[in-house]
């Protein structure tokens, strides 16, 4: 069925911070750019039931008109005219169409139209997933698929799948949190975030252009310093047949220490995570610095707090693992994380600039191509667990392979998440750069190590 809705708009402007960096990174990875999708299931409360196909769908109409980026397209940027007035631009899709002058596209705001909404009466999970397997045209689809699964009449699930240029993980919480107080109170308190037209409209103030310098000067200082790269191509071995795979670690041993070294460390568990993941990775690539791009959700500004658009970026994390043990590193890699969460609200286009000029001063292109996404919406700490217990837990690790592609545009990506068995740690890399058994090897490594370091002093270096 199609859900009509309509809303403010329309309008036109240029892509936000966020919009860019993650178009940029999608262009890189087509036509395997469906690997950017991304899914929630929400249940139907029981307080709520029944609720029929048409409560359903006026409540999907609400949410469509409350956050604009869901009803935001890709087109070509403006051309002026004689009257003034600019028309809206031609689809634009990731094989790379940019417009004749070859300039980025700009993000339309459309006033209104209709969203197909597919019913099914199976299983919500395998719904999400079969919406989620193709890429997006951006500039001629919406970027919200939309499901709900049906039981005899009534509606049990909604399924949201986002394409990434319309919502990050956050995001896509927040639009979930609203569904349900939809669902529950026929309403969504207070006014609705800025849309990405009034971020874009910030961003380009003098204001925004002075946030943008400070993170450009930090990316500037350390892209002298840092390696060129940390994971280099090898010219020894070809790299398997597709290139990209996946590694999935899930550890109820790794999720215990990492709980226990933050509560009697005093860190986040996504710290304690960033500086293991970024002293193994230098200690896989002989560096005496690990760098790591951590994707951060850059919504600091209260009013960006709850808005339902793609905000975070890649910030510049560089640890020198030269200063000895897990408990020093830990100590130094706190103040290292925040001035890496604070590159990461940052003008990609300054970014292009200054990789470049390093590249010339250099001699070599400058780029880390190794990422940190910690996709956990919590954080818990825990000193109790004991280490015989922990130990015992190690016997529940499982490693499995759950993906295979063509193209990314990163050669090492690790992704931490929640899962019911523990904690998740899943290894996206280029087996050009890094072969598979290395990656099954850093995966265990890493556990190893958080074990380890969650009951004594590990004082030996481990980059």
């Amino acid at each position: 069925m199609d859900i009509r809705f309509s809303g403010n708009g329309p309008g036109m402007a240029p892509l936000t911070w966020g919009q860019r960096a993650i178009w940029d990174t999608i262009r890189k990875t087509a036509p395997d750019d469906h690997y950017f999708n991304f899914g929630r299931v929400l249940a139907v409360p029981e307080r709520v039931r029944p609720l029929t196909v048409t409560g359903a769908a006026e409540i999907l109409r609400t949410l469509l008109e409350r956050h604009e980026s869901l009803r935001t397209r890709l087109g070509e940027a403006p051309r002026g005219n004689a009257s003034g007035t600019t028309p809206y631009g031609k689809a634009v899709r990731a094989s790379g169409v940019r417009g004749d002058d070859g300039a980025e596209p700009w993000q339309v705001l459309a006033a209104g139209g209709s969203i197909p909404v597919t019913v099914s009466e199976g299983d919500p999970e395998r719904l999400r997933d079969a919406l989620a397997k193709t890429a997006f045209d951006y500039g001629g689809e919406w970027p919200l698929r939309i499901g709900i699964v049906v039981d005899r009449g009534e509606v049990t699930h909604f399924v949201l799948v986002f394409c990434h240029l319309a919502a990050d993980g956050l995001g896509a919480e927040v639009a979930i949190t609203d569904l349900r107080l939809l669902m529950l109170r026929g309403s969504v308190p207070g006014p609705p975030p800025p849309s990405p037209l009034e971020l874009a409209r910030w961003q380009s103030s003098e204001h925004g252009l002075k946030v943008a310098a400070v993170a450009a000067e930090h990316w500037e200082s350390e892209y002298r310093r840092i390696p060129p790269t940390m994971f280099e191509r090898r010219a020894d071995e070809a790299p398997e047949d597709p290139p990209i795979w996946r590694a999935h670690l899930v550890s109820r041993a790794m999720d215990l220490a990492v709980r226990r070294i933050a509560a009697v460390r005093g860190a986040a568990t996504s710290t304690v995570l960033l500086t293991a993941a970024s002293a193994l990775a230098g200690r896989v690539t002989g560096h005496d610095l690990g760098v790591m791009l951590p994707i951060v959700s850059n919504r600091f500004r209260g009013d960006t707090v709850n808005a339902v658009t793609t905000l975070s970026q890649e910030g510049l994390f560089v640890l020198d693992l030269r200063v000895g043990g897990f408990t020093e590193l830990l100590r130094a890699a706190k103040p290292a994380a925040l001035r890496a969460y604070r590159s990461a609200y940052h003008d990609p286009d300054d970014r292009d600039r200054l990789t470049e000029r390093a590249g010339r001063e250099r001699g070599v292109r400058v780029h880390p191509y190794c990422c940190f996404n910690d996709l956990r919406f919590t954080d818990r700490v825990d000193a109790s667990p004991d280490e015989p217990s922990v130990r015992r837990a190690l016997a529940e690790t499982v490693l499995t392979w759950p993906l295979s592609q063509e193209r990314l545009n990163c050669r090492f990506c690790l992704h931490v998440t929640n899962e019911p068995g523990g904690l998740g740690v899943s290894l996206t890399a280029d087996t050009g750069c890094l072969p598979r058994p290395a990656m099954e090897r850093y995966l265990l490594d890493l556990e190893s190590l958080l074990v380890e370091a969650a009951f004594r002093e590990v004082l030996e270096p481990v980059g």
